[in-house]
C-alpha cells in the first residue's frame, strides 16, 4: 500500500462571474464569458462541497465515469482551454487601465491546502488569498489539476500499475510546467500575500513528490517480476533521492516556502524513510548473498537508527514505518545469529559502510496546454 496524502487537492475558491466584470463588445464574446463562468462554477461547487447533483446524475453527465477524481479531471479539462484562451486575449490588452481594473475586480480568491496556517485552529474558517493577476487563477487551477491527477493515480495504484505510474508522471509534468512557465510571473507579489501553491518552489516540490510516487509504482512491477535484489535496492533509494531533493527545497529557507504545513514535511520524511528502509533491506540481502554478512549487519543497524528519528504525526504513516522497521529487525536478528555461530565477521563502523546508490528511472511527462482559439472582443 502507498502512503496516503490527499491534502494538495483540498483547495477552496470563491465564485467568479466573468461576464459581470468584463464588458463584451459582441454576443459571441458574451456567450464565451458565460461559458467560462459556467465551467468554473462546476469546479467551484465540487471543491467547495456545494453541489446538489446526485451520484447517479453525475455519472450520467460525465459519460458513465464513476470515479470522483475522473469526473473532476473531466471538469478541469473543460475549463482549462477556455481559461487559456481568455488569458491569451487579456494579455494582448493587459496594459489598458480598464482591463487592469477588470482583472482586479474579478477578486480571484483561493485557500491553501498545504499552507502552515492549517496547523492552527481557525475559528473564522479557511483563509482566502486574493491576488489581482489572472495567472494566479491559472496557477491555482493547474495546481488542482495536478493534485487531481495524483489522486486518480493513487486510486488505481493497486490495480493498474502502468496507468498509475503514467498519471503520476503527468502530474509531475503539470507541476513542472507551473514552476517554469506560469508561477514565475507572480514572483513580484509578496509570497506572504499568496498561498504556497502559487509559488514555484512548492510546485517543484510537488513535481518531485509525484516522480517519487511514480517510481514507487514502477518498483512494484519490478518486484512482481522478481527483479534482482541489488536493482531493487537502487530503485528504492532512487525514491529517496527524489524526496531528498524535495526536502532540500523546503528546508532552503526561501521566503516562498516559509508557510508550508508540517504535514507536507511529514509526508516527505515518512515516504523517504519507508523506501530507505526497503532499499537497505534489499542491499543487505544482496551483500549477504556475496558473503559480506558483517557489512549487511552494519547497514541494517544504521538503517534502524536513522528510522527511529522519524516520528510523523499521521498514524498510518507511523504504522508504515513500523512495518518496514519490523521487517529490517527480523532480517537483522537472523543475520546476527548466523554471524555469531557461523560467519564470525566483524561489523564495520558507520563510516566504513558503503554509501547507498540510487537509480531514478522515471521522468515527468511534459504538460501541453490546450487553448480553444476563439475570438474575444471587449468594450474598452
Amino acid at each position: 500500500m502507498m502512503l496516503q496524502f490527499t491534502d494538495p487537492a483540498k483547495l477552496k475558491t470563491k465564485k467568479i462571474v466573468f461576464e459581470d466584470i468584463f464588458t463584451a463588445l459582441d454576443p459571441g464574446t458574451l456567450e464565451q464569458l458565460k461559458e467560462l463562468s459556467s465551467k468554473r462554477s462546476v469546479i467551484e461547487e465540487t471543491i467547495n462541497d456545494t453541489s446538489s447533483i446526485t451520484e447517479a446524475i453525475a455519472r450520467e453527465m460525465y459519460g458513465g465515469l464513476t470515479s470522483q477524481s475522473e469526473q473532476d479531471l473531466h471538469k478541469l479539462k473543460q475549463y482549462l482551454p477556455l481559461l487559456e484562451n481568455f488569458i491569451f486575449h487579456v494579455d494582448a490588452i493587459c496594459s489598458n487601465r480598464q482591463v487592469m481594473y477588470w482583472v482586479s475586480n474579478l477578486k480571484i480568491q483561493w485557500t491553501t491546502a498545504v499552507g502552515g496556517s492549517l496547523s492552527f485552529l481557525n475559528l473564522l474558517g479557511p483563509k482566502y488569498y486574493q491576488v489581482g493577476n489572472i495567472r494566479f487563477e491559472l496557477g491555482m487551477i493547474l495546481f488542482l489539476y495536478g493534485a487531481t491527477l495524483r489522486d486518480r493515480a493513487c486510486e488505481i495504484s493497486t490495480e493498474a500499475l502502468v496507468q498509475s505510474a503514467t498519471l503520476f508522471r503527468e502530474a509531475a509534468g503539470v507541476y513542472l510546467y507551473l514552476s517554469e512557465e506560469v508561477l514565475p510571473s507572480l514572483q513580484s507579489i509578496d509570497a506572504g500575500k499568496r498561498p504556497p501553491e502559487s509559488t514555484s518552489s512548492v510546485a517543484s516540490v510537488m513535481s518531485l513528490i509525484c516522480l517519487a510516487e511514480a517510481q514507487v509504482v514502477t518498483i512494484r512491477r519490478a518486484e512482481e517480476r522478481k527483479a534482482a535484489v541489488g536493482l531493487l535496492a537502487k530503485l528504492h533509494h532512487g525514491v529517496s533521492d527524489f524526496l531528498s531533493e524535495a526536502a532540500r527545497i523546503l528546508y532552503s529557507g526561501s521566503g516562498e516556502v516559509k508557510d508550508v504545513s508540517t504535514r507536507l514535511f511529514g509526508y516527505i520524511s515518512s515516504l523517504k524513510c519507508v523506501h530507505e528502509l526497503r532499499s537497505q533491506r534489499y542491499l543487505a540481502k544482496d551483500l549477504q548473498a556475496s558473503g559480506q554478512v558483517g557489512v549487511s549487519i552494519g547497514i541494517l543497524r544504521e538503517a534502524l537508527n536513522h528510522a527511529r528519528e522519524i516520528n510523523p504525526g499521521e498514524v498510518t504513516w507511523r504504522l508504515a514505518i513500523k512495518e518496514e522497521m519490523d521487517a529490517v529487525s527480523e532480517l537483522l536478528e537472523k543475520l546476527e545469529r548466523e554471524n555469531e555461530f557461523v560467519w564470525h565477521e566483524k561489523v564495520p563502523s558507520v563510516d566504513q559502510l558503503p554509501l547507498p546508490q540510487g537509480n531514478k528511472i522515471v521522468s515527468a511527462i511534459r504538460y501541453q496546454p490546450l487553448r480553444y482559439e476563439r475570438q474575444l472582443i471587449f468594450k474598452i
